[in-house]
């Protein structure tokens, strides 16, 4: 079976204050760049094949500490950038929370969509796409894909048969690693957000 090691950006002063969609130019803040730096001893002994991370600054620079320390690039797939939030990008939670749209859109993710902006249901589409043409392309390896929090729950939640509904009942925090392998049988989620990598099995 590939296993892919899921793993979400680290901190940026943005995360849970400001909706950066695919704007560029937000980098890792001061404990991100700690949190990055923590991943190679975290990975542990876990073989590593290869490194794929979204287009966006904050998910390469976590991604680098790791490919540096296993003499690996970081491949770009863009299929595992952020949502695009259309109209909502760079807007503060804060300002959103009495917008009935934005309440419709957290409570039924499969049937709403940002305005101008992308459906969870096209962001799983895309990133079970391109995560099946990675398993193709690394048969019973180990595999790395630095991520964003929604492109991440996508991906768990179609592999664990739950609607995208439910996509804030999965944590994801900032550098924690969630563990997935594709094979000839069942999917198997071995973890969703630890801190380190757990028994491949």
């Amino acid at each position: 079976m590939t296993t892919f090691l899921l793993i979400r950006h680290g901190l940026t002063d943005a995360v849970g204050n400001l909706m950066t969609s695919h704007e560029p130019g937000v980098h890792l803040n001061a404990t991100g760049r700690d949190q990055a730096a923590s991943l190679p001893r975290r990975l542990g002994n876990v073989p590593l094949h290869a490194i794929y991370a979204s287009p966006l600054e904050r998910t390469r620079e976590t991604a680098q500490p790791v490919a540096d320390a296993r003499g690996l690039s970081v491949n770009i797939e863009p299929r595992f950038i952020e949502v695009d939030f259309g109209g909502w990008t760079n807007r503060r939670f804060a300002d959103m929370a009495t917008d009935p749209h934005w309440q419709l859109y957290n409570n039924f993710r499969g049937v709403t969509r940002p305005p101008s902006g992308e459906g969870l249901i096209d962001v799983q589409r895309r990133t079970v796409d391109a995560l099946l043409d990675l398993e193709a392309k690394h048969p019973d390896q180990v595999v790395a894909v630095f991520s964003h929090a929604d492109t991440l729950r996508a991906i768990l939640l179609y592999f664990l048969g739950m609607p995208v509904d439910f996509v804030q009942r999965l944590d994801l925090a900032p550098a924690r690693i969630s563990v997935l392998q594709l094979g000839a049988w069942a999917p198997r989620v071995l973890q969703v957000n630890g801190d380190t990598v757990p028994p491949l099995g």
